[in-house]
């Protein structure tokens, strides 16, 4: 599935479309280069899990990870930093992946391909200032639910970006 956004609320927005439509347990895998639209995207995904507007989304460069409550716990990942793939484990992203929240992965290239079996896989390309395209794909069983869930209501998403 391929969608265009024509400005950062477009990216914003179709984050919160999906974040309404989740339950506990999604995983997203961001891929894109820097200012592609990956925090962006999930502040939007944190508006959709009712993440309270107390809690400013930024991508979580520095310290690795951010955490978010709401409807669901979100988890905020960025690898931007991350060489060495061991370092995962001192993360503790695997115990973030095996419990029942909602995990962004940003820089999800540096991931082993097998880091788990079922996740959203989204590919954010700069087309120009504010123009994205979004490439989602699904990865197993759960994500292809999702996916399949997203089509249906996407009178809903392609509406909000227009």
């Amino acid at each position: 599935m391929k969608l265009t956004t024509h400005s950062l609320g477009e990216t914003q927005a179709l984050g919160k479309d999906i974040g309404e439509m989740l339950n506990a347990g999604a995983t997203f895998a961001l891929t894109g280069d820097l200012g592609s639209g990956k925090t962006s995207f999930v502040q939007g995904l944190a508006k959709g899990l009712d993440v309270s507007e107390k809690y400013y989304v930024t991508s979580p460069t520095f310290t690795l990870i951010n955490e978010y409550p709401g409807r669901c716990r979100l988890f905020h990942v960025d690898l931007y930093r991350i060489e060495n793939p061991y370092d995962l484990e001192e993360l503790g992203l695997y115990e973030i992946l095996d419990s029942s929240n909602v995990t962004a992965i940003e820089w999800a290239d540096r991931l082993p391909d097998d880091f788990t079996s079922d996740y959203i896989d989204m590919k954010f390309k700069i087309l120009g200032d504010e123009s994205r395209i979004i490439s989602i794909s699904a990865i197993g069983p759960e994500s292809t639910n999702l996916i399949n869930k997203l089509k249906q209501f996407s009178h809903k998403v392609t509406k909000t970006l227009r």
